[in-house]
Parts: structure tokens; C-alpha cells; sequence
């Protein structure tokens, strides 16, 4: 996959050597630019915006999405809580699957509980009319599979032959909406509003026919609604249009968009060999710090790097023979001590980071490109390793 970010913006002048290494340093500034991005669109659009946890839970910054979103969207019980316990709003919450302890939990702490297939939604009932015998309120969703691929990389469209991600739409009947007041479906993956203009005109003629038994469409995520190049006025006078057919309520639960292009990952070159070409083996392990490198795989933008100059092959400190971030021209030169940063390392790095190998994780510094104050967040230590282990 190609980034489709990478703008240093304020980073540009941020002095690498401010914090330790390795570190997350995330600029409140940006979060506030793209927050209020999305503000925006939700208030021209008349719709809602939940910020997805999955993508970005720095929740040390919960009260500032507070301040412009209308709540977050969780993918289980653990974040289910982080919402409710350090953000404001609603907490609507999907999981592919619940297991029946966890759901019981959920259904107290949700405002919306979205499930995967109208079965499992009858296998839960008696536990969904427990809790609201005992005074819970919440909506009962339903995901639905669009059958309509618009991902680039097969392996993260969750319309891909066989997916196991939402109710297939042909297969959608008034019965399987006994109880059910939204439809929830999520196809995108950092797109712009063309692919979900094109998946709406797939699965319109099999929504229309509920609409009257419904109070809410949730568009899902993957929407890159803050990057430069997003049509953001077609998208508000599409959620207009749909609001007006339908007379629902309608929701897009933005995860990337909060954070894109407001943090990088500062590493250190640890040592040079030559092995055909220079190997720099850096502190930053793509393993543990920046999994998607492998898994998407994808090729992380580097702060300054120059157009023209000998390449360097980096890598992280794990004994995994696979632990490479990539080729670089490295800035100044790849020797022990210098400092490189990544860009737009804030969603998804963050909260994808591990511990394999002993390797630590990085520091978290929040940094405030308008005002210069900077703060470390968080420092992980051995504990945190071992606390992991038994």
C-alpha cells in the first residue's frame, strides 16, 4: 500500500532530540485541525461523528475529541470502556462477535450495540431484555456487508469474497430487523467520498424498503475526510441528500481522520554495517513499533528525507530476520546516534505497538505545535513487559 499522508507540517521544525528515543510525539495543534475538520462536516451535514478508538485511543486527549465529536465508536469491551470512562458522548460498540460476559457489560455502557448477524441478535435476546429490565438504554444495530469492494489491498476490505464482517445485504429480510432501530455498514479504507458515493448506490434499493422501521444509518470509517485532496463539499451535500430521502439520523465514525499527519515516531541508529549496502539497525523496530509496515505492507514517509543520496537499509533491534522498515536516504547521513523520525505514525502504530523480543515500547510525548509546550504523556518501563507475562 502507498501513505496516503505524510505531511511533516510542524514537525518540519521540531528538534528530534527534545525527547528520548524511541519516542511518539503527537501534536495537539493538528489533532485540534482535524477535529475540527470533522466538526465542520458534521454540523453543515446535520449528521453525528464518532471518533473510532481502534484507530486513535490517546485518550490523555479524550476531553479535546470531547470537545468537538459527538462520542466514539468501540470494536469490543475494553475500548467500550475507554469511551465511556475517558470521553465524552455516545459509545456505540461493534464486535464481529460477543462473547455473552462481555456483551452483558457492554449493553450498560453502550448508547448503541451493533451486531454482526441478525443470529446472533436472537441468541442475545434474553440477555438484551435483562438489561433493559434493569433501566440500560441503548439501540440495537445491525452491520451490514455491502457486497461492493472499493479497498485497494484485498486482505483489508471487508466486502472481499467471503468476509466475515457484516450481514450480507441481498440476504437482508424485514425479520432480521424485528428490534433493530440502525443499519451499520463499513467498506472504506482510507478513501475519499467517491467509493462510498458508489457503495450507497449498491445497497440504497435494499435499504429503502426498511427505512420506516429504522432511526439511524452509521456510514462506518475509513473516511480520510481531513486529507487536502477530500471532496468534503460533494460528502456533506451527499449526507444532506440522504437525510432528507430517508429522515434518519446519520453517523460516520472517522478513526484515521483525527490524527492523520499529527505524529511521528522518532527513532535512533543504533549501528551501520555494509552488507552489499548499508544496514542501519535503528531502535525502531517495524515489528513492534510500526507493524503495518509488514503486515499492509507499506512504506512509511521519512522527516526530511532528500530526494537524491545513497540508500540505507533499516532496521529494528529484533532477532526477527523480517524486522525492516525500508530503504531511506537518511538525512545528514545513517551514522550511531543520529535521530529520524516517521510521519503520521499517531493512528493505528500506537495502538498496534508490542513488546516481542523485549524490544521497549516508545515513549509518548504531546507537543503543542502553536504554543511549543511539550509533555511526556507516558514512559513504559520493564514492568510493563513482565506485566504482560506470567
Amino acid at each position: 500500500m502507498e501513505t496516503k499522508a505524510g505531511d511533516p507540517a510542524a514537525f518540519a521544525r521540531f528538534d528530534l532530540y527534545r525527547v528520548p528515543s524511541p519516542a511518539f510525539v503527537v501534536d495537539e495543534a493538528a489533532i485540534r485541525r482535524n477535529l475540527a475538520i470533522l466538526a465542520d462536516i458534521r454540523d453543515r451535514a446535520g449528521i453525528k461523528v464518532l471518533g473510532a478508538l481502534k484507530a486513535f485511543s490517546m485518550w490523555s486527549l479524550g476531553s479535546v475529541v470531547g470537545e468537538y465529536l459527538d462520542g466514539v465508536c468501540a470494536s469490543g469491551l475494553y475500548e467500550a470502556r475507554l469511551g465511556r470512562e475517558e470521553y465524552r458522548g455516545e459509545v456505540a460498540t461493534y464486535c464481529a462477535a460477543y462473547k455473552p460476559d462481555d456483551l452483558a457489560e457492554i449493553l450498560k455502557i453502550s448508547d448503541h450495540v451493533i451486531f454482526n448477524s441478525p443470529g446472533q441478535i436472537a441468541r442475545m435476546r434474553p440477555q438484551i431484555d435483562v438489561a433493559r429490565a434493569a433501566g440500560h438504554g441503548f439501540d440495537i444495530g445491525l452491520r451490514i456487508n455491502p457486497l461492493h469492494a472499493e479497498g485497494e489491498v484485498a486482505k483489508y476490505d471487508p466486502c472481499q469474497p467471503h468476509s466475515r464482517l457484516g450481514f450480507p445485504i441481498d440476504q437482508l429480510r424485514a425479520e432480521h430487523l424485528e428490534g433493530v432501530s440502525g443499519l451499520h455498514f463499513h467498506s472504506l479504507c482510507e478513501q475519499d467520498f467517491l467509493p462510498l458515493e458508489r457503495t450507497w448506490a449498491v445497497i440504497e434499493s435494499h435499504i429503502a424498503p426498511h427505512v420506516a422501521r429504522l432511526k439511524w444509518l452509521n456510514f462506518g470509517g475509513g473516511h480520510h475526510i481531513t486529507r487536502a485532496d477530500y471532496q468534503r463539499e460533494a460528502l456533506i451535500g451527499f449526507l444532506r441528500d440522504i437525510q432528507a430521502e430517508t429522515g434518519l439520523t446519520l453517523y460516520l465514525e472517522p478513526g484515521e481522520a483525527m490524527a492523520l499527519d499529527a505524529g511521528i515516531l522518532i527513532g535512533e541508529i543504533l549501528d551501520v554495517i555494509d552488507n552489499g549496502m548499508p544496514v542501519a539497525i535503528t531502535d525502531i523496530s517495524a515489528t513492534c513499533h510500526m507493524p503495518d509496515v509488514i503486515e499492509a505492507p507499506y512504506r512509511p514517509a521519512m522527516l526530511h528525507e532528500p530526494q537524491h543520496g545513497p540508500a540505507t537499509r533499516l532496521g529494528g533491534p529484533s532477532c526477527l530476520a523480517g524486522d525492516i522498515i525500508g530503504d531511506y536516504r537518511v538525512p545528514g547521513g545513517a551514522e550511531p546516534g543520529a535521530r529520524i523520525a516517521f510521519l503520521d505514525q499517531a493512528h493505528y502504530s500506537m495502538v498496534k505497538t508490542n513488546t516481542f523480543n523485549g524490544v521497549p515500547l516508545p515513549a509518548i510525548w504531546l507537543w503543542n505545535s502553536d504554543t511549543d509546550e511539550l509533555k511526556e504523556i507516558r514512559r513504559f518501563s520493564y514492568e510493563d513487559f513482565k506485566s504482560r507475562l506470567s
